[in-house]
């Protein structure tokens, strides 16, 4: 395809953005015609600086593209212009898509059926296990889950919808074929295996930190809707939420623990309007269409948010003196909605050790 080797080439210019690509192909037409334009045509465009205009003309080398895309080849490294049907219609729809979006693994038209799911790199096991469960869950109802593989809540969306049998995107601030943390190596590997990576960098360039705000509207963009489970009030995952709420999708949000630093965003999140989420239900009823739950554990109470968070401790079995120290509260107020959860059969209580009911 002609386009693909000037669309590759224009993109991957230091200083072209995505806003000043497009801008560049409205006036000059084609990526072809800027690659072919004179350094005074390319002055007179007023999109671009001087600065960048001699970046455009001092890097017009055919045969270093060529060379690239042998390169992406050998990699098995799609790649997919925003000018295609095949790019995601949902990514193709937010203000300033990237021109080009790298793939290893294929992009699916049943991934537009998406829900971002992001959160604290150093997360509690409460966040951990909650983003396991709501990520596992949602696969199973024929979602894809779409994160960024960082630490914490990131890893723990991937893992669940893995675990789900499902399939989950990672969204890289970095080349595709460089796996970032290193730590999750292994956890790229298992995602490969039934869902893709994707980034709108070139191969190799590296994780600098400003790569990841545009990285976070790729996140978003990618989905019908974001959730976060547990961000500190600097979180760069409410970056994620603040495009979504650009991009005019829904976000949702996690209630948690009023004590915990980790909770601070995401209650902030609920309280200016984003929707709370105790169980699966609570994201399945916004989404278009028809979705049937087949969620294991799928809640059949509507719980508050002291219920939602001793529910989500209990997987494993808590007492009441671990309850204490996990959520935070007084003892008085755990005994209370303890014996209430008990009479409403959410929970129950063997030699002093508190199980979960709720079962498919």
């Amino acid at each position: 395809m002609r386009d693909l080797k000037y669309w590759v080439w224009l993109s991957s210019l230091p200083g072209i953005g995505s806003r000043k690509f497009y801008n560049l192909i409205d006036h000059f037409e084609t990526a072809e015609n800027v690659f072919n334009s004179t350094t005074e045509e390319l002055k007179r465009c007023g999109v671009i600086n001087n600065e960048t205009v001699n970046v455009v003309v001092n890097n017009r080398s055919i045969e270093k593209i060529d060379k690239y895309l042998i390169k992406v080849k050998d990699n098995d490294v799609n790649v997919y212009l925003s000018s295609q049907e095949e790019y995601p219609s949902n990514l193709k729809n937010i203000y300033d898509p990237p021109p080009i979006l790298y793939s290893l693994g294929d992009l699916k038209p049943e991934d537009n059926e998406a829900i971002a799911i992001v959160g604290s790199r150093k997360a509690t096991e409460y966040g951990l296990k909650t983003a396991e469960k709501l990520a596992s869950e949602l696969v199973q109802n024929g979602l894809t889950v779409v994160s960024g593989m960082a630490l914490g809540i990131d890893a723990a969306a991937h893992k669940g919808a893995i675990k789900g049998g499902g399939r989950t995107i990672a969204v890289f601030g970095c080349g595709v074929t460089n796996p970032q943390p290193r730590s999750n190596t292994n956890l790229y590997r298992e995602i490969l295996k039934s869902g893709a990576v994707v980034s709108e960098y070139p191969l190799g360039i590296k994780p600098i930190p400003g790569n990841f705000p545009a990285r976070n509207r790729i996140i978003s963009g990618l989905s019908l809707g974001t959730l976060v489970v547990e961000a500190s009030i600097k979180s760069g995952s409410l970056i994620t939420a603040d495009f979504a709420l650009e991009q005019g999708r829904d976000v949702y949000a996690v209630p948690g623990n009023i004590s915990s630093p980790n909770s601070i965003g995401t209650n902030n999140l609920i309280k200016n309007g984003a929707k709370l989420v105790n169980c699966i239900e609570d994201i399945l009823y916004e989404l278009p269409g028809n979705y049937s739950v087949k969620a294991a554990n799928a809640m059949q109470f509507e719980l508050n948010k002291v219920e939602a968070l001793i529910t989500a401790l209990l997987e494993n079995g808590k007492s009441i003196d671990d309850l204490v120290i996990e959520t935070g509260m007084e003892i008085n107020e755990i005994l209370s909605n303890v014996a209430i959860m008990e009479l409403k059969g959410i929970i129950k209580s063997i030699n002093g050790i508190y199980y979960c009911e709720l079962t498919t």
